[in-house]
């Protein structure tokens, strides 16, 4: 259980609060909903659709995945969400055949008795799979909870003229049925710097250094070190100057900035780093053994489902891969290894 009450800061004009469909509704201001249509069958939540499949996790995702388990109250405030009294990550309570998502956070907001669900997602760049990635997710929570989470998208970086919209609307081919969702989109680089820095909240300076500034770099990332060195919770300085370092990197490629923030050595020392190198290296070698099962398989039986394929990749524990390598050149047919793995 975390617990923190800080005083974050104002971007939106239009806070957190109850809204015409009445407690813990977020008040949007009016926004064009940009409109799409696709046919129904694409969004079958089965591990074996490839067109929702999970993008590849790279540092960025890491980074932004510890600060949501770590501050995930700052990041809230980065969208106007404040009075939080107290917060948790969520945990899933029915077994989906996908995970919930990483940002769902449960928070209870001063002077209310029950807990509210806030999915965070950071999108690195504006991109088209960020619509798609929200509205999944959001469907995923519904799924396993019955009821739709506040959603917030934080995009760290403008790409081009791609804007992530602030909805959208899904119908299906016949018309017979639709669904609207809205979201709150914050754009990182329009945040004043300033105003994170003066917050006092240590959980936001990560992000100073993609939000807008007229400083230049190196007395920014000054600031940003300082700020970390005096208020670190303890354990977090050293992981905290590296996700400073992962992030700044969307933007800056400086080494004089990158020595202010600790350079090789805070990198080094960093229990994070060290778990996303652990972790690379590990799904590497995993790749390849899944390739290795699947080839023998392809070998015996010719084609195999996508389905299995699938499954077979999203097994990262050494121990089971070589129990499956074993089934893969033991079994007698591919139904028997499908129900093995099941």
């Amino acid at each position: 259980m975390i617990s923190r009450r800080k005083n974050t800061w104002a971007i939106l004009q239009k806070p957190f609060a109850a809204g015409p469909l009445g407690r813990g509704v977020l008040d949007f201001p009016p926004r064009p909903v940009h409109v799409e249509y696709f046919e129904a069958e694409r969004w079958h939540f089965t591990p074996a659709d490839k067109s929702m499949s999970q993008p590849e996790k790279h540092p960025y995702d890491r980074s932004s995945k510890w600060l949501i388990q770590h501050h995930g109250d700052s990041m809230l405030g980065l969208a106007q969400i404040h009075d939080i009294d107290d917060w948790r990550p969520a945990q899933a309570e029915v077994v989906q055949p996908r995970q919930l998502p990483d940002g769902l956070l449960e928070a209870r907001l001063r002077g209310e008795t029950e807990y509210d669900n806030f999915l965070l997602e950071v999108a690195t760049y504006a991109d088209r799979r960020t619509k798609e990635q929200l509205t999944r997710d959001a469907m995923l929570v519904y799924l396993d909870r019955g009821v739709l989470p506040e959603v917030v998208v934080l995009v760290l970086a403008p790409k081009g003229r791609q804007r992530v919209s602030s909805g959208r609307r899904l119908r299906s081919r016949r018309g017979l049925t639709s669904v609207s969702i809205m979201w709150r989109v914050v754009e990182l680089w329009k945040v004043p710097a300033e105003e994170l820095l003066k917050s006092g909240d240590v959980g936001l300076v990560p992000w100073v250094m993609l939000a807008d500034s007229s400083e230049p770099p190196a007395t920014l990332a000054q600031r940003c070190r300082d700020a970390i060195d005096q208020h670190a919770p303890v354990g977090e300085r050293e992981n905290l100057l590296a996700v400073v370092q992962v992030l700044t990197r969307l933007r800056y490629n400086d080494p004089e900035v990158f020595a202010i923030l600790g350079g090789k050595q805070i990198m080094i020392e960093s229990p994070l780093i060290d778990e996303i190198v652990s972790e690379a290296v590990s799904k590497a070698e995993s790749k390849g053994r899944h390739e290795t099962i699947i080839e023998v398989l392809r070998v015996r039986f010719g084609d195999v489902p996508t389905e299995l394929e699938n499954r077979i990749r999203s097994v990262l524990d050494k121990d089971a891969l070589t129990q499956m390598t074993r089934n893969a050149a033991a079994c007698k047919d591919l139904e028997t290894l499908q129900k093995a793995l099941a």
